[in-house]
């Protein structure tokens, strides 16, 4: 397979207290540290899982930004525990997006970073909600391929920057966004959007800063989703509207398939409705 090795995993059948008591789950074990942790899954239906090859070298940091402004979208994994991260992470990849940002909140989320890292090599595996230098430190060393943080903490970007690994931190104002661009960062992602006008916001930072690239993040939603693109949003951040933890909770994949591949029909559609415009803006110019 392209170079890549397989491992083979062991299934079995159960039933969780937690679920009807008639219903069957197929689970795939995989260990983490020494204890199993069970991913649910009606879609893990073959006996292998891709790993990647000891020594196999990992994306380059600018492979890694190219990817996360192609896809355009950055699915924030904020659960209640591994199993359910690690059950988020697959139903968005198989639905287009494979990219997850694991929130330091998922208890065990270093470990399920790694997992990921190991067991996904497609998937763009980053961390977010990191507050401090060691917690970041320790993501790397779990093989994360980029840091968010909420806020701006130039502490991070400048460790991120010095790792030479992708970092977005949050910024809100102006001013903020200023620093986080200069600092070096990747991306900046605006955070809260919603609660300070949407997309309107992200349009009102774009007249100064028509080259940064902007991660709305915050109220992205399926009727808004669009408008930050149309805005000039390079990428959108996107957690409960996409894993909605009932969704999780009821182990619904194709819930989450869905909205993940609405979201995608979003952002290309709103990205190809502004390449149709350019032409246009170019002739304008031009007759000017």
């Amino acid at each position: 397979m392209c170079g890549l090795r397989e491992t083979a995993i062991s299934f079995r059948r159960w039933k969780s207290p937690s679920k009807p008591s008639d219903a069957s789950y197929l689970d795939a074990l995989f260990n983490f540290g020494g204890v199993a942790i069970p991913i649910e899954s009606r879609y893990a239906c073959c006996a292998t899982v891709t790993e990647l090859p000891e020594g196999a070298a990992p994306m380059k940091r600018e492979e890694v930004r190219a990817r996360i402004e192609e896809i355009g979208i950055i699915p924030a994994v904020r659960l209640s525990s591994a199993q359910d991260a690690l059950f988020a992470a697959e139903a968005v990849s198989r639905g287009g997006i494979p990219i997850v940002e694991i929130e330091m909140t998922v208890p065990g989320a270093i470990e399920v970073i790694a997992h990921l890292v190991k067991h996904a090599p497609k998937m763009i595996v980053g961390a977010g909600d990191v507050f401090d230098s060691e917690v970041a430190r320790q993501c790397l060393d779990a093989g994360a391929q980029f840091l968010t943080s909420p806020g701006l903490d130039m502490k991070i970007v400048e460790f991120a920057l010095g790792a030479s690994v992708v970092v977005l931190p949050g910024a809100l104002t102006p001013t903020e966004v200023t620093r986080a661009w200069k600092a070096g960062a990747d991306f900046v992602k605006v955070f809260p959007c919603a609660q300070v006008g949407g997309d309107s916001y992200i349009r009102a930072l774009k007249a100064p800063f028509p080259h940064l690239p902007l991660v709305a993040s915050g109220g992205v939603n399926q009727q808004t989703a669009a408008n930050f693109i149309l805005a000039g949003a390079a990428a959108l951040g996107i957690g409960g509207e996409l894993i909605p933890k009932d969704a999780i909770r009821l182990r619904q994949a194709e819930r989450i398939f869905t909205l993940a591949h609405r979201f995608v029909k979003f952002v290309n559609a709103a990205r190809a409705q502004i390449a149709s415009h350019r032409p246009h803006i170019a002739d304008a110019v031009k007759r000017a």
